[in-house]
């Protein structure tokens, strides 16, 4: 069976904890030096932001990637965000999951809920977002899946739109919550640092 695999490297990778703000950050760190940093909200357990580092060719650090929460931070790339700024009425894609499934927000597309369709594509492992109108198209992957070896099921999805934001929404597999359930009983057991303490306490 496939799906510990994902959980047995969590397990093996080096964690450290902190907790601030009401949020408990875990900090993992992979055999192979890639590095994913989560928040998680401490009343409710749920993923608030997930991001992934991995070395640069040169051996430096790269920039992080997000993977969930909001998809720029301003402590990235400052100075690039003032030199090049996007159209504030561009479509923004960034995922907010909730503690049964994933989703994913469209914000600035104001198009009504009958122009979207959003598809399944099994053998390319990603869903689409088209629109009748032909004012945008998305692929997307589900990395979650991907990690634990599982398929993508259309009736799995479904999608919403309010407020110019296209809302896609995809329920986590049994396996997946399962797997997530696990997770946080571990994660809790990770002393954490304070905010105050200055450096986190490795597990």
């Amino acid at each position: 069976m496939a799906v510990p695999s994902w959980l047995e490297r969590l397990r093996a990778a080096g964690k450290t904890a902190l907790v601030q703000d009401g949020k408990r950050k875990i900090h993992y760190l992979f055999e192979d030096g890639k590095e994913m940093a989560e928040e998680y909200d401490i009343k409710t357990g749920q993923l608030i932001s997930r991001k992934w580092r991995e070395k640069n060719t040169l051996g430096g650090t790269g920039k992080w990637q997000v993977e969930v929460g909001e998809p720029t931070s301003p402590l990235l790339g400052a100075l690039e965000s003032e030199l090049i700024t996007e159209s504030s009425s561009n479509p923004i894609f960034m995922r907010k999951d909730t503690l049964s499934s994933f989703q994913w927000r469209i914000r600035n597309l104001p198009y009504p809920k009958d122009v979207y369709s959003v598809s399944v594509e099994e053998e390319q492992r990603c869903c689409v977002i088209r629109t009748t109108n032909k004012k945008y198209y998305k692929k997307f992957p589900i990395p979650d899946l991907d990690r634990y070896h599982l398929p993508l099921d259309a009736a799995a999805l479904s999608f919403t739109h309010a407020n110019n934001t296209l809302i896609i929404t995809y329920q986590k597999p049994k396996e997946i919550l399962a797997a997530e359930e696990q997770l946080q009983k571990e994660l809790k057991k990770i002393k954490a640092a304070n905010s105050g303490d200055g450096d986190c306490k490795t597990q």
